[in-house]
């Protein structure tokens, strides 16, 4: 500014710009603002002060295009760092330094391109932060991701919650995460646009791997924690292809937990709900709103329909006794899993060994082949088991040893398993609307006349049900092996011992 000063200049405006790099100066604010402002006052002839030429333009082509365009303006360029003329020889200096200017950039790009190639293929991350990471310095040089808490954990539940099945559809996952205080939003208004939840979905960085399809690059094992298995990954990305649009209806509001979670059974719609006005006061009520059903616009009291429901949980609700066995059950189960699983790992292992001998012989066919069609074909197979290899590999390695007992695992699964009643009954509006998705696999039929029809349950109440009502018998021997069998038949208990010896 001093410089300014000195010869004689009065400043009148300062038009900042922080964009770097080359390319067209339509896209730099800092340069459209200087020209809208020399367009506004033509009559007035400015000189126009760039602390330094690299701020003009670092591209040859449109530093030729701004210098016709200040021309065209009558501003007079001048520069803190050089001079311009308008002679011949100066603007031959002035193309020449231009010149060097692109040619800095470009190969400062290409530098740091190539730089960025080889991080990747070493498996760290060099793009910016995802959200849920931050970058530290790297022990070897350069920087690497570790998880920034509590954005990594609510992520990590989010992730996973749509892989299970938990949140519905994207709407559904996008509220989680709108309703957690700690996680970003990316609207003023305190929302998250529905790409977002799409591009957090397709993001392999949380399974713990990194890619540069751009640079040609495939997937490879990161150097970064992962907060996602590949395989939740890739059942998130299956759920996108199906096309997971489970409407999840902004009129759902807590004082009607039950709507949409049964249907009229005349019609099998889902009932709707709303507050009637009476002569003192407003009462709720479901209703069916399909026209030309028996049961269209004839009301059911809130409280009637919301209590037969109750007494319908109260059935599913399994005795203390039943929900120990179920417990130890499980617990048996565990058990078994544990011991068998050095046995899957080594399958896993040998299946990867497998994958990646298919992938070289379908490399070896690409090499021979002639056809564009064919050759599409082998890529989309090799990038298939691509994909097989990484997650056997990462099941492969998994520990076999858990980090959490059984007990831990458990806990919350068998919490609700033995009492929805009793987490129903809670009034939590986000808890009930949990017990209606992990106990009812479809909305439950209500007739006005005769309330609840049985309703389907999931299959841990399914099974415990049958458990409860006896629906339970022996196995026979020729269920889990053939009769012709050469081999001997063995049977743990008396039962069929006796059944074989009698056959």
């Amino acid at each position: 500014m001093g410089q300014i000063k000195a010869k004689g200049y009065e400043v009148e405006q300062v038009f900042p710009d922080e964009m770097t790099g080359g390319g067209d100066f339509i896209k730099r604010p800092g340069m459209v603002a200087l020209l809208r402002y020399l367009d506004d006052r033509p009559h007035t002839n400015y000189v126009v002060i760039f602390d330094d030429l690299k701020r003009y333009a670092r591209d040859v082509e449109f530093h030729l295009k701004l210098r016709r365009l200040m021309h065209e303006r009558g501003a007079i360029r001048e520069c803190l760092n050089f001079n311009f003329e308008d002679s011949p020889e100066g603007k031959l200096n002035e193309t020449v330094t231009a010149a060097a200017g692109a040619y800095e950039r470009e190969s400062m790009a290409r530098q740091n391109r190539q730089k960025s190639i080889a991080r990747v293929e070493q498996g760290y991350w060099v793009f910016r932060a995802p959200v849920g990471y931050e970058y530290i310095k790297a022990s070897g040089g350069g920087k690497e991701l570790i998880r920034k808490e509590p954005q990594a954990s609510i992520l990590q539940e989010a992730l996973e919650g749509f892989a299970s099945g938990r949140f519905g559809s994207q709407t559904e996952l996008r509220r989680f995460l709108e309703s957690q205080p700690d996680y970003p939003k990316d609207m003023p208004n305190g929302l998250i646009r529905p790409q977002t939840i799409v591009r957090l979905l397709g993001k392999i960085v949380y399974a713990g791997y990194v890619e540069a399809p751009a640079w040609g690059i495939p997937a490879r094992k990161g150097n970064h924690p992962p907060l996602i298995s590949l395989s939740t990954y890739q059942k998130n990305q299956q759920r996108l292809k199906d096309g997971v649009y489970v409407p999840t209806r902004k009129d759902i509001k807590e004082d009607f937990p039950l709507r949409g979670a049964v249907c009229c059974s005349s019609c099998q719609t889902p009932l709707t709900a709303g507050w009637s006005k009476g002569k003192y006061k407003k009462y709720p009520y479901y209703f069916c709103r399909t026209k030309g059903c028996d049961a269209y616009g004839k009301t059911i009291a809130r409280d009637k329909i919301e209590t037969a429901f109750e007494d319908v949980l109260r059935d599913v609700q399994p005795s203390e006794t039943l929900a120990s066995m179920a417990a130890q059950l499980f617990k048996d189960i565990w058990d078994q899993q544990v011991q068998n699983a050095e046995t899957v790992q080594k399958a896993f292992a040998e299946e990867a060994v497998l994958a990646e001998r298919k992938i070289k012989q379908l490399l070896d066919r690409i090499v021979q082949a002639n056809n564009p069609r064919v050759i599409a074909a082998y890529e989309r197979n090799i990038d298939e088991l691509e994909q097989l290899k990484l997650v056997l590999e990462e099941k492969a390695s998994e520990s076999r040893n858990s980090p959490y007992s059984f007990e831990q695992l458990f806990e919350l699964s068998m919490r609700f398993l033995s009492s929805p009643y009793n987490i129903w009954r809670s009034g939590r509006f986000e808890l009930q609307r949990m017990v209606l998705k992990l106990t009812f696999t479809q909305p439950l039929d209500y007739c006005r006349k005769n309330g609840f029809r049985t309703p389907k349950t999931t299959l841990p109440f399914k099974v415990l049900a049958d458990i409860c009502r006896g629906n339970c018998e022996m196995v026979l021997p020729e269920r889990f092996e053939l009769s012709t069998s050469p081999l001997p038949r063995e049977c743990s208990t008396p039962e069929l011992r006796q059944h074989m010896r009698a056959s």
